[in-house]
């Protein structure tokens, strides 16, 4: 067993032992204090179900108007001067709106096209390279009650392009087409 792996075993189970401890010599109730941040937790949870539930229903109006469909046979032409397998661009266009459904299409990317192919390791990269930009905003800024969120949104999406373009530039640049 390599030192890697002893590490990735041990590392969670360590910190957490340190951080109880920490808190035992700072005189902090430790048990105390994690059932308080559980009851907030498990309220928190309580109240995102009404953004996340409405998140999931424009996640699927989407897909099943054929709206996604229609992009991505509209941009194929432009994909396929640039390189671009067409393949991607759901995931692409899914990835800032729902982390499972990502996963969900990286997993069949994998699986069509192999973990090995240009589209496998594409899809992983950008998979780890972009965020949940619209689940983010909706479900924590409004279980939070924030209600200006157009610049987080802006940064978030120019964030999402920068990963998207970024990983398929990385990706060509190491492994090729």
């Amino acid at each position: 067993m390599g030192w890697i792996t002893v590490i990735s075993i041990w590392f969670i189970p360590v910190l957490i032992a340190f951080v109880l401890m920490y808190g035992t010599y700072k005189q902090v109730p430790t048990y105390e204090t994690f059932v308080e941040g559980a009851k907030e937790g498990f309220g928190m949870a309580i109240s995102i179900i009404p953004y996340l539930v409405g998140m999931l229903v424009a996640i699927s109006v989407f897909r099943a108007s054929g709206a996604m469909d229609f992009i991505i046979e509209f941009m194929k032409p432009v994909l396929q001067a640039l390189g671009v397998p067409s393949e991607i661009v759901p995931l692409a266009m899914i990835r800032p709106i729902s982390g499972t459904g990502a996963l969900g299409m990286t997993s069949d990317l994998i699986a069509t096209y192999g973990p090995d192919s240009f589209i496998g390791r594409l899809a992983s990269t950008m998979q780890g390279s972009t965020d949940t930009t619209f689940y983010v905003l909706t479900v924590y800024f409004g279980a939070v009650g924030i209600k200006k969120m157009g610049d987080a949104l802006k940064v978030g999406l120019l964030a999402d392009v920068v990963g998207i373009i970024a990983s398929i530039v990385i990706v060509t640049y190491v492994f090729g087409m």
